[in-house]
């Protein structure tokens, strides 16, 4: 295979043990999978709380749906946070336990927004576990590092996506995705880097 798509993989798809942590982040989404990952991740006792975040994507008035799954969650859902709230607790999250951010409509707010509700509950973040699709690992973690940047961040994807490091390159949508996450990677973080760094 060739070296640079070697190279693509292993900057793209990232993927860390969970350990012991403060918090389980969910970044907005229409996926079922990684909320799912959360609530077994917290079942296990990996953390004490999660934090689903989103509204819906920027550009739209509503929430879209469920994209994905091998379960499908009914119910009528008026942003990204409400579906994630209801997976997590169909997959016995207790509502307690479960952080409401319900704002964020790309993921750079989701971690902006994220930090806010964190510190605003007295929450120290030393160690966090984000649960995501596979192809989002590292967009993710560069926002939210960006944001919790004392924090030890685990990226933890979900198994069995349609896009993984393992066949990204061999198909049409997956090609897309991967490279379409490289260009985002480079061209959102102009601006957040040059405010951070100088």
């Amino acid at each position: 295979m060739l070296e640079w798509i070697d190279d693509i993989t292993r900057f793209i798809f990232l993927c860390d043990e969970p350990a012991p942590a403060d918090i389980i982040f969910v970044p907005g989404n229409g996926h079922a999978e990684p909320s799912e990952l959360a609530a077994k991740l917290y079942r296990e006792g990996y953390a004490p709380r999660v934090l689903p975040s989103g509204r819906y994507a920027i550009g739209t008035d509503a929430f879209a749906g469920q994209k994905s799954g091998a379960r499908e969650y009914v119910g009528r859902f008026d942003t990204e946070w409400a579906f994630m709230r209801h997976v997590l607790t169909e997959n016995d999250v207790p509502d307690s336990a479960i952080l409401r951010e319900d704002e964020a409509t790309y993921t750079y707010q989701n971690a902006i927004y994220s930090r806010r509700r964190t510190d605003d509950a007295h929450i120290d973040v030393r160690t966090a576990i984000v649960c995501v699709m596979p192809v989002h690992a590292r967009r993710a973690k560069m926002y939210y590092q960006t944001l919790y940047p004392e924090a030890r961040l685990l990226v933890c994807p979900v198994t069995g996506a349609d896009v993984t490091a393992e066949n990204w390159m061999r198909e049409p949508e997956g090609i897309d995705a991967v490279l379409g996450e490289l260009e985002r990677c480079g061209g959102q973080f102009h601006d957040i880097l040059k405010e951070i760094m100088l």
